[in-house]
């Protein structure tokens, strides 16, 4: 153990070398207390509650989710039977949601017709982000012509109007489930490469990653397993807010009949039907239901994105 002697000189030492450089002990104070200051405002940031808002918008996506998935177990009618003698029939104990035009009940329609718009919204962002995620890790890492290339073929596909080039591919190759999701699918891909090549750009020279090839990791290791967990967070942020984008393009293609076809229920067909034939003064019902679900469901998922991303974003001016 050092004698008081030796901390008194080394002291001395540390006090002479930071009188020989002007203003070096200020200078190394404020390193100090900014240091001092990120990690305690990252350990707010890391400790900082999700919210209330944060687990209803999850808990309303988690039911609308189950939902539909056990739409057959559950104890709702036929959404295509017609039952003539309960014609735009009010709210009531034989029909919570109410029917519509044509007797049929809006809340079978409606839980049965949250199917196409999950299916479509979700598969065709995890569907684009395992393509298109995986094309923008390998092109932000690797760069060169392969990025050069890909960069270009992205510049191309987002040149054209979105909405517009599906109506037209639709309407030309049929408005199946499938289809429509596989078109969707191929809209969404060049904006989920351009956001994760932006994310593994960030990433891709940063010392934990030139450390990782200057040991001798191999390209895969150095992009799968220290940039993809960096890359995870912007990207799933992304995705969901790119999913209800998607839900609202399905919800108007079913709205100008370009859809999955008829009786099959969706959220889009459920608001045209309430607005054709003069439904939306006879029973406001046909229109309301659908439109609030997927309000409350596109409201959920970009608040959920929303959060996510504040959760875990990385702040450069911290560093």
């Amino acid at each position: 153990m050092p004698d008081d002697r030796e901390l008194s000189n080394t002291h001395a030492g540390a006090q002479l070398l930071s009188d020989r450089v002007p203003g070096s002990a200020a200078f190394d104070e404020l390193v100090v207390s900014r240091q001092s200051e990120s990690l305690a405002s990252d350990d707010i940031l890391v400790k900082k509650p999700l919210g209330f808002l944060f687990w209803f918008a999850l808990s309303w996506v988690g039911l609308v989710v189950i939902l539909a998935l056990i739409a057959n177990l559950l104890p709702l009618p036929n959404p295509n039977y017609q039952n003539y003698s309960a014609i735009n029939a009010p709210p009531s104990i034989h029909h919570l949601l109410g029917t519509d035009d044509l007797g049929r009940d809006l809340l079978s329609r409606l839980i049965f017709g949250a199917r196409v718009s999950l299916v479509v919204g979700f598969v065709s962002v995890v569907v684009g982000l395992l393509i298109g995620g995986t094309l923008g890790l390998i092109s932000g890492y690797k760069g060169g012509r392969l990025d050069s290339a890909l960069n270009a073929g992205s510049f191309v596909l987002l040149a054209f109007p979105a909405i517009v080039a599906v109506i037209a591919i639709v309407a030309f190759w049929g408005h199946s489930l499938f289809k429509i999701t596989v078109i969707l699918t191929v809209a969404v891909i060049p904006l989920l490469y351009r956001v994760v090549r932006a994310s593994s750009l960030s990433f891709a020279n940063r010392d934990f990653v030139v450390a990782a090839r200057t040991m001798g990791a191999t390209s895969g290791r150095i992009v799968f397993r220290e940039i993809l967990p960096n890359v995870i967070p912007a990207a799933v942020s992304f995705g969901l807010i790119t999913a209800a984008g998607v839900i609202v393009v399905e919800g108007s293609l079913a709205f100008l009949g370009l859809s999955v076809a008829l009786p099959t229920p969706s959220w889009g067909n459920l608001i045209a039907n309430g607005a054709t034939n003069g439904n939306l003064q006879i029973n406001p019902y046909i229109m309301l239901w659908p439109v609030l679900a997927m309000f409350l469901l596109l409201l959920s998922i970009n608040l959920i994105g929303d959060r996510v991303r504040q959760r875990f974003d990385v702040r450069e001016g911290l560093l």
